[in-house]
């Protein structure tokens, strides 16, 4: 009877460890089942996490938005408590991580990365501590993951098939998070708000020069983060992370901003404008992270790398929540405070760091397809040796913020970004004459090409008076003394780098509406300028200081135009008005 007793719970016992075999087999990856060659596909990667949030209760799937593939974000959230409100996570002072995947799916370590993670988090072989939530989104751009080839990515050793850069409307998604050209970004733009995350991480693999680390990190410029918070990130958190990873065998530097060239020779901080995920962040207060694994290294060593990376986030953040709210809190304060803005940051070459780098010897030889020297890295030589990393940056371009931003209702799509980035607005309840400073575009210049959809504008001058302007009924004021601060500056004022004027949405106001006919408007101008003898002088100072002007009749009805009440106000003025 023993016997069989035994029998039967080795039978038993059997059955249970085959089939928790079974299990785990079930919970692999593509990337685990092909021993680190393959990606998964869209559909896979939702696939899979839609049979873990079924077995775990710490997990939920949050869909958001829409994507120009007409297939919505997933949102993963983690809570070890079950609760998935972001806004109650603030307020149990959780750190708040959200990780970006497949923003470029030619890149698809951090897809891979993450599925792994959660199916980690949930059966308990990584701790999720209990002041950390996470919310990841599994594939941003599906429009390139579904666009799936093996040769886009030339620089790149794997894996065996992957994702296109551009997403469905051939956009490259870095480049759209100010100006939202796509459905992608709106939907991360309400996701990031929805969130409203402590730390971002955004998972990418670099191109550029060849070196000997698989991890490098962009981190958020120091200085547009502030003082105190920018300080402290570079200073206590970012080597957390270094160490993190070095402890878990990774050596990880600052993202090797060199392309085709030497990196011994040093290299700056790559400078995030508000474009790019890490840029757009910062505008928030968010300390912002994109990991950058080195395009030549192994598929497999790559994706372990990012994992390792996100499990490192998840412990550093465990270990700094205090530090990390009570500072980012600190800086929202300030930002608010905070009377001049930098438009533009310039790198800082008489200050730097010292950091170590290992790399390979760079050298030339003579190329068998060309003839012609190229440039090669010399894995034979490798090296480590102190370099310089310049990672300061000096604020140029400084403005003064204003107390309120005026626009005008009809410049609607100007609005709806505004609203979508939870930017406070107030509407004229009344027409209303008021005082402001007005901004008229003396000139600029716009780029020849067409780069992600626009052609962007620049060098621009302008020149500001006082006016008093008609609003109508239902026109918008925006106060700054609000958390968008930062951000209404940066898009609102013409000169920011990603501001809307720069992505050309107010290049209506550039082109003059109405004309003239020379022969009527010469009749008109005649008794004008009889009527107006201060234009006439102005008219007869030009000639005297132009002499292709003053043999130029057309140019000189034109001038006396631009100068009389016919000529329209609207051409050339800026419709974002300022109270002081």
């Amino acid at each position: 009877m023993k016997s069989r007793i035994y029998f039967n719970s080795k039978i038993l016992l059997i059955l249970f460890f085959t089939q928790n075999i079974l299990m785990a087999k079930a919970q692999q990856t593509i990337f685990e089942k092909s021993n680190g060659k393959e990606t998964a596909t869209y559909f896979q990667v939702i696939q899979f996490y839609e049979a873990i949030a079924k077995k775990s209760s710490i997990i939920k799937i949050q869909k958001v938005g829409m994507t120009d593939a007409g297939y919505p974000l997933h949102l993963i959230l983690l809570s070890a408590d079950k609760k998935f409100d972001a806004k109650e996570w603030h307020r149990q002072k959780k750190v708040v991580l959200m990780v970006n995947n497949g923003i470029h799916p030619g890149e698809p370590d951090g897809m891979d990365a993450s599925m792994m993670l959660v199916r980690d988090i949930a059966n308990g072989k990584i701790n999720l501590p209990p002041n950390v939530a996470i919310g990841l989104i599994a594939v941003y751009n599906i429009g390139g993951a579904l666009n799936r080839n093996s040769f886009s990515r030339v620089n790149q050793d794997g894996p065996k098939s992957y994702g296109f850069r551009g997403n469905a409307q051939n956009l490259d998604l870095n480049r759209d998070f100010t100006k939202c050209d796509s459905k992608n970004a709106r939907a991360f733009t309400e996701a990031f708000h929805l969130l409203n995350p402590d730390v971002l991480v955004d998972t990418h693999v670099s191109d550029g020069a060849d070196y000997q680390y698989t991890m490098t990190l962009i981190s958020s410029q120091y200085d547009k983060l502030g003082k105190d918070l920018g300080t402290w990130v570079k200073n206590v958190f970012d080597p957390s992370l270094y160490k993190g990873m070095k402890e878990k065998k990774w050596d990880m530097v600052p993202y090797v901003n060199v392309e085709d060239s030497d990196p011994t020779k040093g290299y700056s901080q790559f400078y995030d404008a508000p474009r790019y995920s890490s840029g757009y962040a910062a505008l928030f207060n968010t300390i912002a992270y994109m990991p950058e694994t080195h395009m030549l290294k192994p598929y497999k060593e790559r994706v372990l790398a990012t994992y390792d990376l996100l499990n490192t986030f998840i412990e550093q953040c465990n270990a700094y929540a205090q530090a990390i709210i009570s500072k980012r809190k600190e800086a929202e304060k300030a930002t608010i405070n905070q009377k001049e803005f930098a438009l533009s940051w310039k790198t800082d070459y008489d200050s730097y760091d010292t950091i170590p780098f290992m790399g390979y010897t760079a050298e030339k030889r003579i190329s068998t397809a060309t003839g012609q020297p190229v440039l090669f890295y010399n894995h034979n030589k490798p090296f480590t040796r102190n370099i310089k990393y310049f990672c300061n940056y000096l604020p140029s371009n400084l403005v003064t913020a204003p107390k309120a931003y005026i626009v005008p209702q009809g410049w609607w799509g100007i609005i709806d970004l505004l609203k979508l980035n939870n930017v406070r607005l107030k509407r004229l309840k009344t027409d209303t004459l008021m005082e402001v400073a007005v901004t008229h575009i003396d000139n600029f210049k716009s780029i020849p090409t067409a780069y992600e959809k626009h052609h962007k504008n620049n060098q621009l001058v302008t020149s500001e008076r006082v006016d008093k302007i008609q609003f109508l009924k239902g026109d918008y004021v925006i106060e700054l003394n609000q958390p968008a601060k930062r951000y209404l500056i940066e898009m609102l004022d013409p000169h920011g780098d990603d501001s809307f004027f720069s992505w050309n949405f107010f290049d209506a106001i550039l082109q003059e509406k109405e004309g003239y006919s020379d022969y009527r408007w010469n009749e008109v101008a005649e008794n004008f300028l009889k009527a107006n003898p201060d234009i006439q002088k102005k008219l007869e100072a030009q000639r005297n200081m132009d002499s292709a002007f003053a043999k130029n009749g057309a140019a000189q009805l034109n001038f006396i135009y631009k100068n009389s009440p016919w000529y329209e106000p609207a051409h050339l003025r800026y419709p974002v008005y300022q109270l002081k």
